[in-house]
């Protein structure tokens, strides 16, 4: 079954969201590398966190978008 246009761009709203929550958490990553390096353990763990929360949200993301695509969900028409 095709997509609608709104579920369509729904889709690929929530893909871009996860993409950018992923490559945001890789920059995270680095900066807590570069910070652990200077040792600067707390603020680098700091970073840690929350770049695994953005990886757990991207993750979220990346599976609502399957939904969509799956038929699960679907965008409505505004009220």
């Amino acid at each position: 079954m095709a997509l609608t246009k709104p579920n369509q761009q729904l889709r690929r709203d929530l893909k871009q969201a996860a993409a950018l929550l992923k490559w945001s958490g890789v920059d995270l990553m680095q900066a807590a590398k570069r910070l652990s390096a200077t040792g600067q353990e707390g603020e680098a763990m700091e970073l840690l966190k929350i770049a695994l929360s953005l990886q757990e949200t991207e993750d979220k993301l990346a599976g609502y978008a399957e939904e969509v695509k799956a038929g699960r969900i679907v965008r409505g028409k505004p009220e």
